[in-house]
């Protein structure tokens, strides 16, 4: 047999061995089947007037495309998911050459805990606290650069929320 095939029937082999712990559809059927989700409005103990909103358009943006659960808007949903916006933290990570204590780029970090009820029964499906990163480049306005980073923050926080009500150990 030539060398060449051997390659391609090796590569097509690992390539359908990468696929084999795929799965289609939903983690857990038996729990999300038939099961709508609520996003309430995220109470806010933070400084910063605008994160609520932009977390709750975030996180029901991230679980229409997720699918698992569709999205109710009406106030009856089986899952009610609440949050509490507990932290923003900002952290310099570079510095102006010139000057230690001006910082050029920043870690912004967002923690909510997010609780997940069932309406029916009132149980607890998920209760824990979710961070969002991004990182800040500060222009000449550090309030405009934040304002900037929100949509990749709040995304980042809602990706790993999703990840968490789909897929988690309920």
């Amino acid at each position: 047999m030539h060398p060449l095939w051997l390659v391609l029937a090796g590569a097509f082999a690992s390539a359908l061995g990468g696929c084999a712990g795929y799965r289609l559809g939903a983690v857990n059927p038996e729990l999300t089947a038939g099961k709508t989700i609520q996003v309430n409005y995220f109470e806010n103990k933070t400084l910063e007037p605008r994160l609520p909103e932009a977390l709750n358009h975030a996180l029901r943006k991230r679980l229409q495309q997720d699918g698992t659960y569709p999205l109710n808007t009406r106030g009856d949903g089986d899952i009610l998911v609440n949050g509490v916006i507990e932290r923003y933290e900002r952290q310099g990570v570079s510095f102006q050459p010139n000057d230690i204590l001006t910082a050029r780029d920043y870690h912004v970090t967002l923690t909510v805990r997010v609780t997940a009820t069932e309406r029916v029964s009132g149980k607890v499906l998920l209760d824990r606290e979710v961070t969002g990163r991004t990182t800040v480049r500060v222009g000449s306005d550090l309030s405009s650069a934040e304002r900037q980073a929100l949509p990749l923050l709040t995304d980042d926080f809602a990706r790993n929320a999703t990840t968490w009500l789909v897929e988690g150990a309920w």
